[in-house]
């Protein structure tokens, strides 16, 4: 038995894909990148469990069979917190929870938590609390059962430990108010966005997978300080620089990442991302392509791109490319223009291939005639 005295929260993983899917010959990979969120929240992975279901068990989402050998891994392990690959429905948590003693997340409730840990300015904050809450009124239930048994952790940062104990009615009010804030907030960035682009700046958005290295690149491109982090959601508010580049104001944003089973509803919430790539004259799509899963990690975004309507102007950019031997880096070159056509390697760190990604950016933003686009409606 393991010493359990220390407060950091003790997570046992559960992934549980559906038979016949790419998630489940991808499970190992996707409760690699659960543990790096857990790791981001503050917890300590002490174990991962696996189950291929047929289909999800309405009460429980693995079988019963499986719960029980997550209960004999609780004892084994001293683990404080489950938490699942898979969204469950807020009966399955109930049922988890009343059936195991312990809390119980899945991913999407571990990311919001680590969006109000990284959120930092009073819009992110915002949003962060009204997908919290959006999301947390369905389990209303069972989280005021568990916060009567504990105070703090993962999972109960943000609103957590006041909205929480509100009712429904109150909570439905506090949606709305936040809404209406973030309006008059939106209103407002489009009130300055309008005047960057009165001054003539060139907007460029750098897009991508959470951690693919898009804040070393806005400090490479701008020579200016940007928060750094080899963390997932390291940065979650928008950042913007601006740099000269021949004889033109640029200005670069840095914009939240994305990541595999992010639900609609909170990509949604942080609209700020999605209008700054919306309004720029050309978007840099930055990724990983150290990271063996890159070529998924691309398709990822280039889904959200697709479904925002944002794919005029990309420029695609392959992100620490030194960690790449020679002719590996030739193959993942060759690979991406197979799928997305020209393509620039780079190393934000080693500043290799900055010059031609800046070159790239200017004729990416020039229209028929070398004007600059015009930003997506």
């Amino acid at each position: 038995m393991v010493d359990v005295a220390s407060p950091v929260e003790r997570a046992l993983l559960v992934g549980a894909p559906r038979k016949g899917t790419k998630d489940a010959r991808d499970v190992e990979e996707h409760l690699d990148e659960l543990a790096r969120l857990a790791d981001t929240a503050g917890a300590k992975v002490v174990g991962r469990i696996v189950q291929v279901v047929a289909a999800p068990n309405p009460e429980f989402y693995v079988g019963r069979g499986k719960v029980q050998e997550v209960a004999a891994r609780i004892a084994d392990t001293g683990a404080t917190v489950i938490v699942f690959d898979e969204e469950l429905s807020p009966r399955q948590g109930k049922h988890l929870e009343d059936e195991l003693k312990v809390r119980v997340m899945d991913r999407t409730e571990l990311i919001l938590d680590i969006f109000a840990l990284r959120a930092r300015s009073r819009e992110a904050r915002m949003q962060v609390e009204l997908a919290q809450l959006e999301y947390l009124l369905p389990r209303l239930t069972r989280m005021w059962v568990h916060l009567s048994r504990i105070r703090g952790g993962i999972g109960l940062r943000g609103p957590g430990e006041t909205q929480l104990e509100t009712d429904r009615r109150m909570i439905r009010h506090k949606i709305g108010a936040l809404k209406e804030k973030l309006t008059e907030v939106t209103e407002h960035r489009g009130r300055v966005r309008d005047r960057t682009r009165e001054r003539g700046v060139l907007r460029v958005a750098l897009v991508g997978y959470t951690n693919a290295g898009k804040s070393s690149l806005l400090r490479a491109l701008t020579k200016a300080s940007a928060h750094v982090e080899d963390r997932l959601f390291a940065t979650l508010d928008t950042q913007s620089r601006e740099t000269m580049l021949n004889g033109r104001r640029i200005r670069f944003t840095d914009t939240v990442g994305f990541i595999r089973k992010l639900p609609h509803g909170l990509v949604a919430s942080f609209r700020a991302t999605l209008e700054e790539a919306q309004d720029a004259d050309v978007l840099v799509h930055v990724v990983d392509v150290s990271h063996p899963a890159w070529e998924e990690q691309l398709a990822v975004v280039e889904r959200v791109i697709s479904e925002a309507g944002l794919e005029r102007g990309t420029v695609l950019v392959l992100n620490k490319a030194d960690r790449l031997d020679e002719t590996t880096c030739l193959d993942v070159v060759r690979s991406a223009e197979s799928r997305s056509g020209a393509v620039v390697a780079v190393s934000a760190t080693e500043g290799t291939g900055l010059e031609v990604l800046r070159e790239r950016v200017l004729s990416g933003a020039a229209g028929p005639e070398g004007q600059p686009r015009r930003g997506i409606p």
